[in-house]
């Protein structure tokens, strides 16, 4: 049987065999040189092929997000001001244009029937004063000639059954005694020829008889020939004569009646004119001043300013009376977005700290007039209506407006900062055992934070966030440009071109007009003032004029273009 001592694990060493065996120094120092080799040499093959195939900034940390489906909403946010969707502008009438003596203050609630607004009237009174003076002339001359065509139409009446019927009358009492005359006459002959026969009358008597037949047959033929010129003559040109007259007096009749009748019209045109020079409200509601602004969004002076003594002209709107009830709020859309947005699309309103419910009522089709310097900026108009309660709500006021385009419930979608676009091509890179891929992708709808992934990623990919910061490749225009066909693109040459002239040629290249502090100082006494600046510059003066002293110099002036540079591209100054 062994025993314990003659087991080799439970035997007792030797102090020999106890102690360790000492490397020597030299052999340490070479082990550990060939290991850091090994590990060098690892790193480098694991990470050079990366750095070299896909560019890879390896300063730069790699941040994914796994490609999930789900609810995507698309929205338009822009600001906006809150006006009455139903307003009833009050307009000057008055011929010409007028200037406000008085006008109620700008904010007062107003009743149906008030009085809002009085213009000068003085020029009207005068001119009233002398139209009665005209209409009254003209009334005379009306009356006098009226008398006349009476007269006229008398006379008519008068030759046709008096005087004519007289003359008819006593050419045929003259006829009948000539005829009787002639009868006597022709009686007398025969007797003094019987007795001449008998030798009673002698031959002188007998001729004298003879004679007085013979002129009473001319009688007889006078009287009945002065009988056929009254009856185919005389009577006509009488006629004639007397109906020019009646109708000449009747013309002139008529015309002072119609000059009457518009001396007359222009007495009550300005009566009335007289009476809108007093303006009262055709409604209950809060009187806004209608000022106009020289610009849209450039500028907050203003073109036209409504106050007493400030000139206004015709059809020029004064003060405005909003229906409170119902609220609207109009805002500017950018170009690139005006596409999307549509009438009965859904919005949200807030308002200070209160949040509404709207819908677009109207978008526009013409972009809204711009300032000169943010002419490079399209923007239209869109108005969104106010639902629900719109109390305590005032015109004027902002807000910020958030049009639902769209509210897809299970689409992909990824980061906006995710996609690329290299020339005509849009991208995203995922990450794969091998190193980022780049996929190309057909995107859809975006918001501000996501786009839709139609076509080009899977659910389970992860997608780099920030693919330019750490990839080459990302920030690289594509090159792969396809072939133009130049036909297909821009036609078939038809005709020889003709070379263009060198003045068409400059003005085809000209940019739009710039303006230099030395060009606008024409008295050159280094300061600006309203009457130098160009007129799109001109409602811009109190913006230049930051030190309110009615000049520009030309460190304001630099100011104020610097100011405009660094907002080129971000819209108009708020």
């Amino acid at each position: 049987m062994a025993t314990l001592e003659s087991n080799p694990l439970f035997s007792q060493p030797t102090p020999s065999a106890t102690r360790p065996r000492r490397r020597s120094r030299s052999g340490r120092w070479f082990f550990w040189l060939v290991m850091l080799a090994v590990l060098g040499g690892s790193a480098w093959f694991a990470v050079e092929p990366l750095k070299a195939w896909f560019a890879v900034d390896t300063q730069q940390r790699v941040i994914t997000q796994r490609v999930t489906r789900g609810p995507l909403v698309v929205t338009v946010v822009e600001d906006g001001n809150v006006e009455s969707a139903a307003n009833v502008d009050v307009k000057c009438e008055v011929a010409g244009g007028s200037v406000i003596l008085w006008i109620i203050p700008d904010g007062t609630h107003v009743t149906k029937g008030q009085k809002i607004v009085e213009l000068d009237s003085s020029t009207i009174t005068e001119s009233i004063s002398q139209q009665k003076i005209v209409l009254e002339k003209a009334n005379a001359a009306r009356i006098q000639v009226e008398k006349e065509f009476s007269a006229a139409k008398i006379a008519v009446q008068e030759y046709l059954e008096g005087t004519y019927v007289k003359e008819h009358q006593l050419l045929e009492s003259q006829s009948k005694i000539a005829l009787e005359n002639l009868r006597s006459s022709e009686n007398a002959l025969q007797h003094t020829e019987r007795m001449a026969r008998k030798g009673y009358v002698t031959p002188l008597q007998l001729e004298a008889q003879r004679f007085a037949v013979e002129r009473a047959k001319l009688d007889l033929d006078t009287a009945q020939t002065a009988i056929t010129v009254l009856d185919k003559f005389t009577k006509a040109k009488m006629l004639e004569d007397l109906q020019s007259k009646r109708d000449s007096a009747e013309a002139r009749w008529r015309s002072e009646q119609a000059a009457c009748e518009l001396e007359q019209q222009r007495l009550t045109r300005m009566t009335t004119q007289l009476e809108k020079c007093v303006i009262i409200a055709p409604q209950d509601g809060m009187v806004i001043y209608a000022n106009e602004s020289s610009s849209s969004r450039g500028s907050s002076s203003s073109g036209v300013k409504i106050e007493e003594g400030a000139a206004v002209r015709e059809r020029q709107s004064i003060v405005r009376l909003p229906d409170l009830s119902q609220m609207q709020v109009k805002t500017l859309v950018h170009e690139s977005k005006i596409d999307q947005v549509a009438i009965g699309q859904r919005a949200q309103i807030k308002l200070l700290d209160r949040l509404f419910q709207g819908q677009v009522r109207l978008v526009g089709n013409q972009p809204e007039p711009s300032s000169f310097f943010s002419s490079n900026v399209k923007e239209y108009a869109a108005y969104v209506r106010i639902e629900g309660e719109v109390e305590q709500v005032r015109p004027g006021q902002t807000a910020e407006v958030e049009i639902l385009i769209a509210d897809k419930r299970d689409v992909i979608s990824v980061p906006v900062q995710a996609v690329v676009e290299l020339g005509r091509h849009t991208y995203c890179w995922v990450r794969t055992p091998h190193g980022p891929e780049r996929r190309p992708v057909v995107v859809g709808l975006s918001s501000s934070e996501r786009i839709e992934i139609k076509d080009g990623l899977a659910e389970g990919d992860d997608v780099l966030l920030n693919p330019r910061a750490i990839l080459v490749e990302a920030r690289e225009e594509d090159d792969g440009a396809e072939p133009v066909d130049v036909n297909a693109k821009f036609g078939e040459q038809k005709e020889s071109p003709q070379p263009a002239p060198k003045a068409d040629a400059a003005k085809k290249t000209a940019g739009p007009p710039t303006f230099n502090f030395a060009d606008l100082d024409k008295n050159g006494d280094k300061k600006l003032t309203v009457d130098e600046l160009p007129e799109r510059m001109a409602g811009s003066m109190d913006r230049l004029d930051t030190n309110s002293d009615g000049t520009v110099d030309a460190t304001e002036f630099a100011a104020f273009r610097a100011r405009m540079q660094s907002m080129k591209g971000k819209g108009p100054p708020q």
